[in-house]
């Protein structure tokens, strides 16, 4: 899909974003401006320091902002009234694995009765609206195979944090069967779709324990990167490609035929994007320019898959979606961000913009 149906699909529309102080959700945002959309976010406080949101002074991007929390029903019914969507795109989530078995039950409360009361909110707005759920690759039993996970694959997994993501799913499932069914489309007016994708990098990424935030913390001090599973395989896709999936499906929702799009999608890298640890690393040091990365085992670390893939056919084939950057694109893309948040965060807006530019280029060309 090219730019042009995204900004003939997005522009002067109302959009609803949860999760826009966050990593992806910041992203999201700035390209949602640049289609001319009016986007109302909430969220809370950004998670780290520093972010995304901030650096690059996505609050300006912003039609309304609000500070709130999901599981505050009434407040988030109330803001998601104020901004009357066309859309609403639902990214706020407890994200990190690890911090999934450090506190179980906030990630619980917030990624299943989260996405419950954000459903009521749009069930109390008594209009046709679409709405788009992300949640993620780790919503999938994983059983360690070497073949992707398809949409109709059982949920539920090993930690926390992919349990309360299978759970996610199995809830919008349920609220679309019981009062957004697509046969009934002509009487409530409300389509509703889940995205599920993962291992999503790229520029304005801190998180702890994630690969390339600890890179760019260790390179700009000049140390070792430190690395607990340098063979484990992940599917790299940068946060660009993975937001154009969300965007492609969110046009497909807008569209004239929405009940045909009223299902979950797998949004992933094309295959031969999955890369050990250690060759990502690799990749990320020779474009930064210099550096290198130190195995660092720990005892009782906690359980995290060595195999995790998606299958995308569907949305390659049913959303006509196709990712625009592969794996060394993406690594690339993402040091040259950091390297240049380093040498001058005051222009890191614009940078983001840039490649924001660079990625909508990419899907009109096909080149990576």
């Amino acid at each position: 899909m090219s730019l042009s149906p995204f900004a003939q699909s997005f522009a002067g529309k109302r959009i609803f974003l949860t999760g826009h102080t966050g990593f992806k959700g910041s992203w999201l945002a700035l390209w949602l401006e640049k289609l001319g959309a009016r986007v109302t976010g909430y969220s809370l406080a950004p998670p780290t320091q520093p972010n995304h949101f901030e650096v690059a002074n996505v609050r300006d991007s912003l039609a309304a902002h609000h500070d709130g929390d999901l599981c505050d029903r009434a407040r988030l019914a109330a803001a998601m009234r104020e901004a009357d969507p066309d859309l609403v795109m639902h990214l706020a989530a407890q994200s990190v694995v690890r911090t999934g078995y450090a506190d179980p039950f906030r990630t619980f409360e917030t990624n299943v009765m989260g996405t419950a009361s954000l459903l009521e909110a749009v069930r109390s707005l008594g209009k046709p609206c679409a709405v788009l759920c992300v949640t993620s690759d780790k919503c999938y039993e994983n059983r360690e195979q070497i073949w992707g996970y398809r949409e109709n694959d059982a949920f539920g997994d090993y930690d926390p944090y992919g349990g309360s993501k299978g759970a996610a799913e199995i809830t919008i499932r349920s609220y679309r069967h019981s009062f957004f069914h697509p046969d009934k489309y002509d009487q409530h007016g409300v389509a509703l779709a889940s995205a599920r994708a993962g291992n999503v990098i790229g520029g304005g990424d801190w998180k702890d324990h994630a690969l390339l935030p600890d890179a760019f913390r260790a390179l700009s001090k000049g140390q070792a990167i430190p690395v607990r599973s340098p063979d484990s395989f992940r599917p790299w896709q940068h946060v660009l490609q993975c937001l154009s999936g969300y965007l492609t499906l969110g046009c497909r929702l807008l569209g004239d035929n929405p009940i045909e799009y009223c299902s979950g999608w797998n949004i992933g890298p094309l295959p031969g994007s999955e890369l050990p640890v250690r060759e990502v690393l690799d990749l990320f040091v020779a474009e930064w320019g210099s550096g290198e990365w130190q195995f660092v085992g720990e005892k009782d670390q906690p359980r995290e898959a060595m195999i995790l893939r998606l299958c995308i056919d569907k949305a390659v084939w049913q959303l006509n979606w196709k990712p625009a950057w592969d794996v060394h694109a993406a690594i690339r893309q993402s040091a040259r961000w950091y390297r240049r948040y380093l040498e001058s965060p005051q222009t890191i807006r614009e940078f983001s913009l840039q490649q924001i530019d660079e990625y909508s280029a990419a899907m009109n060309t096909g080149n990576n």
